[in-house]
């Protein structure tokens, strides 16, 4: 959100080192600016890379062992096996890209490792890394990160001062808190000499130029010449720079009023952000009113301590804290004690999280908690890893981990099945809250394949659910079956478990396991060809439209969309399927895109078995892979693809067919989704209802395609990449790509041209 100043010689030299090697460290001391040096580098670098450039945040993560599924969860690689070293090897053999592994330090070791099995096997793979300590790999390339260049003790007079980059960062950072303050005569010896003592450290600066609003360059240097005074008494080891960091940070913490310090101790226990209601639930009592929290937030955002995410997409406010002010507020609250107690606090409000998810799921808030989960991902990583990590506690993983079963599935199934297999091997009590655990690990267990693990443990849970007469247990049980028998090609047998299912759920009032239970039905009896598949999606339909449930109404439309696939009613099929994708894609659900586009694939296959069906049957496996998931490897399923295949590859010739079909394989998931959505297509008459209008004919007379006829309109509004990604929840990279597309056919060539010729037409 800062504008990016200096680092001219360190972004070239970045490039430089980058194009002769395929391994370059930045090492540098916290607050120095290696995360913006390798953000703006990647960025000036992304057209480089065919394949994309992919950011890894590892901040947050602190399991070593989950570094590869987050690696692949980053490049929406989510089918991976027991290895997913192995498999992200082999996934990026034949790609060529960029991957940036962002605060390496805590994680050397592993980074190493996987970063070496990388590169041997994908040649076409670079990464930049940032990290206080090098990784030690072969081949690694090295640029140390210096502090910005500043003034001398003797450059007081300089007529240049924002040659040094301290000093034009200090300006810049100053203008944005009093956009009147200016350099002057009076001011400028301060100045210059605070940029000198800060030692060009570009966090100590921001934290420095802050303070502007309520003191002079003067004032805030005096304060911090007392702060040095103080520091070096105490600590004459530490290295200069270090000094300088430490000074500013503590600096600030001292400014701030007794329940600020406390506040911002406590908030070092979340982990990527946090909304005001966390704060709240965790960081009050104990000298901080509830009331006030709001208050003492709006004061640590003053201070630049904590900063305000971008909220116009979210229903609430959310923060974050740089990780180096993290750290020191997490030494403060070690250090006064409270550590213990506001970890468990932390805990407890992502275990109440994770229930009332459970009890809302299927509900009209359905699709906000997806949203909000996903932004929560790394607290309840960190709400989970305490309970595993303390002896104990296992049994409070699996109350946050069991009840996000359905979280894990949209697109986390490896992660949320490792956290339920860890926590049930210390949750040994043959207590209920065992139960639900193994049902929930059994479940992600079938969709990764492990079907022998899931009939153990239904055999286990089986034995609970009787010892606790719990029929709602007995009827997510009977779902489990049902649907494993399903996958495994079993149908009679599925539909007998389902109907079972069905029957208790009903009974018990349960409308999620009566929902899923008919969803299951109808394509158990859709694979019979049985005529009752109609009636169970239109009834699993009317049932998630009853209860506004948006992501149990994408699956609902798949459903539907099947039904009307096999009735040879091809346009209400896309219409229904492209519909359920509109909804899936704002939650991210990947497992159900997957059941979308294969699904489309079968349309495609069935109406014009051509190249354009090849692809988007290759697309398919794209998708799949990306969600994590198995079930296009299934009987039933499988069954299907390989008719389409079939279909397609005797129209075609096998030539033409695997040339498309690997096309299609090699796709994004941004790529597949398009094609599924025709977005090569003219204006889509089944567009679902919502959806932004097709732009005018003018749109289509340039050869835009829909997807571009949307995004001229964006842009005739005046809506920037950024915007219009959000706007249609697509990536930035394939936002750009589509407005070059548009500039290219329009043969125009800036965007304020796309505005004033097309304009005029577009409705608004």
């Amino acid at each position: 959100m800062t504008s990016f100043v200096g680092r001219r010689r360190e972004l070239t030299e970045t490039r430089r080192l980058l194009s002769a090697s395929r391994l370059l460290t930045l090492t540098g001391m916290g607050g120095v600016g290696k995360t913006r040096l390798a953000l703006r580098t990647a960025a000036d670098l992304r057209r480089t890379f065919p394949d994309g450039v992919w950011f890894v945040e590892l901040a947050s993560l602190h399991d070593p062992q989950l570094l590869p599924h987050t690696v692949a969860n980053t490049l929406d690689l989510r089918q991976v096996s027991a290895n997913p070293a192995a498999d992200l090897a082999e996934y990026l053999e034949d790609k060529r890209l960029l991957v940036v592994l962002d605060n390496c330090e805590h994680l050397t070791d592993a980074c190493a490792v996987l970063t070496s099995k990388l590169l041997a096997a994908a040649p076409g793979l670079q990464v930049l890394a940032t990290s206080r300590h090098v990784l030690g790999v072969e081949g690694e390339q090295i640029l140390p990160v210096p502090p910005l260049s500043s003034p001398d003790e003797d450059a007081t007079e300089t007529r240049e001062p924002r040659r040094y980059e301290s000093v034009a960062l200090f300006l810049d950072r100053a203008t944005a808190v009093t956009p009147d303050f200016q350099l002057v005569d009076a001011n400028r010896a301060a100045v210059l000499e605070l940029c000198r003592r800060l030692d060009g450290i570009p966090l100590a600066i921001e934290l420095a130029a802050v303070w502007l609003r309520t003191l002079t360059p003067a004032q805030i240097l005096e304060r911090l010449e007392d702060r040095f005074a103080l520091l070096t008494s105490g600590r004459n080891a530490a290295p200069a720079r270090q000094r300088a960091l430490d000074t500013a940070i503590g600096w600030s913490f001292d400014l701030c009023s007794p329940a600020e310090r406390l506040l911002w101790a406590r908030l070092s226990v979340f982990v990527g952000g946090f909304d005001l209601e966390a704060a709240e639930d965790v960081c009050s009592g104990g000298g901080i009113v509830r009331d006030d929290v709001l208050g003492l937030i709006a004061g640590l955002v003053t201070k630049s301590i904590i900063t305000r995410q971008d909220g116009t997409s979210q229903a609430s406010s959310r923060y974050q804290m740089l990780e180096t002010l993290r750290q020191y507020g997490a030494a403060q609250l070690v250090e006064s004690g409270d550590a213990p107690d506001i970890h468990h606090r932390h805990r407890d409000h992502y275990r109440s999280l994770a229930q009332q998810f459970g009890r809302e799921s299927f509900s009209a808030l359905q699709a906000d908690w997806f949203l909000r989960l996903r932004r929560e991902h790394d607290n309840v990583r960190a709400a989970i890893d305490l309970c595993l990590e303390t002896p104990g506690e296992s049994s409070a993983a699996l109350d946050i981990a069991a009840p996000l079963w359905n979280f894990w599935f949209a697109g986390f199934l490896r992660e949320g099945h490792r956290y339920l297999v860890r926590a049930l091997e210390g949750a040994t009590a043959p207590d209920l809250c065992r139960a639900y655990g193994l049902w929930a690990a059994s479940y992600l267990s079938m969709f990764a394949g492990e079907f022998d693990r899931t009939h153990t443990m239904l055999a286990e849970c089986t034995d609970l659910a009787e010892q606790f007469d719990d029929e709602l247990l007995r009827g997510r049980i009977d779902e489990c079956r049902g649907h494993a028998a399903m996958y495994q090609g079993d149908l009679p047998g599925a539909c007998v478990l389902l109907e079972s299912g069905l029957s208790r759920f009903r009974a018990v009032g349960d409308p999620l396991g009566e929902f899923d239970t008919l969803l299951l039905l109808s394509a158990a009896a859709f694979f019979m060809d049985d005529p009752r598949t109609e009636e169970f999606s239109e009834q699993a339909l009317a049932l998630a439209a009853r209860h506004g449930a948006l992501s149990s109404k994408a699956y609902a439309l798949w459903s539907v969309g099947i039904v009307r696939w096999s009735q040879g009613r091809l346009d209400e099929a896309r219409r229904a399927l492209r519909q359920s994708i509109s909804l899936f894609e704002p939650m991210h659900d990947l497992t159900g895109l997957s059941f979308d586009v294969q699904a489309l694939s079968w349309c495609a296959a069935l109406e014009a078995p051509d190249e354009r069906a090849a692809r988007l049957l290759g697309a398919s496996q794209a998708v799949w892979r990306a969600s994590g998931a198995k079930v296009d490897e299934t009987t039933a399923y499988g069954m299907f693809d390989r008719r389409s295949e079939d279909a397609v590859r005797e129209a075609l010739g096998d030539t033409l067919f695997e040339k498309a079909f690997a096309e299609g394989a090699a796709s994004s998931l941004d790529q597949a989704l398009g094609l599924a959505k025709g977005d090569d297509e003219g204006p889509d008459q089944g567009a679902s209802d919502g959806e932004p209008p097709p732009a005018a004919d003018v749109g289509t007379a340039h050869g835009l395609t829909r997807r571009e006829q949307e995004i001229a309109a964006l842009i005739a509004q005046g809506l920037s990449n950024r915007e219009i990604a959000a706007r249609l929840v697509i990536s930035s990279r394939t936002a750009e790509t589509h407005v070059g597309n548009i500039l290219n056919k329009l043969g125009l060539t800036s965007r304020a041209q796309v505005a004033s010729r097309l304009g005029q037409h577009w409705p608004h």
